[in-house]
């Protein structure tokens, strides 16, 4: 599921305010070392956090249906985790690195909700438009003093990416075929079964808003 982010993320500088510079897109710690080996403009989204969303959980099963609209099946809620990246722009002179900056903006505030046919693997699978956050406030993310502190490098600027996206549980278990005929067989007064046969009754199909 983390890869597959990557990959969006990939697309959508590179076909963005990006196209045709040049710029590559990286996604490695953006270390001392690793910056000393630059000799390309790049853009570097490193994945610094991974934490659930539990505001967004779920509970009970949600209903799978062919295509004849048959429950053949039950699915747990996804789980929702927030990917929170730390975007920099790496080239030899800072007015360079706060066009690329700028060009990471203009490329991903438009795309506040990532439709599916945005996605690709599983996250498109499963047909759930993905949130995309950038520059929040709101954003619970470790300090950036402290992440680059841990990085051990300078305080360089950044821009936070977050993408919240759902991840199975679960795996998908059968439904019971769907019951066709009811059964009835009378009791008599004395409470043992009638001589009478049981008798089956095609079962009426409910309406689909009461079915579910």
């Amino acid at each position: 599921m983390i890869h597959e982010v990557d990959e969006v993320l990939r697309r959508l500088l590179t076909g963005g305010a990006l196209a045709g510079s040049g710029v590559e897109i990286a996604f490695e710690a953006p270390t001392r070392d690793w910056a000393a080996r630059r000799n390309n403009p790049t853009v570097d989204c490193y994945l610094y956090d991974i934490r659930e969303d539990t505001t967004r959980r779920e509970r009970g099963a949600l209903p799978v249906r062919n295509e004849q609209g048959v429950t053949v099946g039950r699915r747990r809620p996804p789980r929702w985790f927030r990917l929170a990246y730390l975007v920099t722009a790496w080239t030899k002179r800072p007015q360079d690195e706060h066009r690329m900056l700028s060009a990471v903006l203009a490329t991903l505030l438009p795309r506040e909700l990532l439709p599916p046919d945005e996605l690709t693997g599983s996250l498109a699978e499963l047909g759930l438009t993905v949130p995309l956050s950038v520059a929040s406030l709101s954003m619970e993310a470790r300090s950036t003093a402290e992440l680059w502190s841990a990085l051990g490098g300078e305080l360089k600027p950044s821009v936070d990416v977050v993408v919240t996206v759902p991840m199975p549980s679960f795996p998908d278990y059968d439904a019971g075929p769907p019951v066709t005929e009811l059964g009835v067989q009378v009791r008599g007064l004395d409470g043992t079964l009638a001589d009478a046969p049981e008798r089956h009754l095609p079962r009426r199909p409910l309406s689909r808003s009461v079915a579910e």
